[in-house]
């Protein structure tokens, strides 16, 4: 004895709830993007500039946390003089933070 049940099928959905159903992961994204995504975007695009922007005589820490002064730039790395007549070749992507003149003789 097997039985059937036929069930009547709900309505379709009107737009309107399909469309409320969608905002809290629309909400979620917005958020994401404006929280993350975007401060991203902008940190990453100042540390280009920066690393475009360097030269001769600018101090710099890498990231590895070394401090010195740039005596040559070349297109994909940097001489850098970490103490009198020590100088070290790193990476330019090293380079983590562009320092204010005459910051490492007052921390020395």
């Amino acid at each position: 004895m097997l039985f059937n049940f036929a069930h009547a099928a709900d309505g379709a959905a009107s737009p309107e709830q399909g469309i409320m159903s969608f905002l809290p992961l629309i909400v979620i994204f917005v958020l994401f993007y404006f929280m993350l995504i975007r401060p991203q975007m902008k940190r990453a695009k100042e540390q280009k500039n920066m690393l475009e922007a360097l030269q001769k005589g600018d101090e710099v820490v890498t990231s590895g946390g070394i401090m010195g002064k740039v005596v040559k730039v070349s297109e994909s790395s940097v001489s850098v003089e970490i103490a009198e007549n020590t100088v070290v070749l790193v990476q330019k992507a090293t380079i983590q933070t562009l320092l204010p003149k005459g910051t490492i003789k007052s921390s020395v």
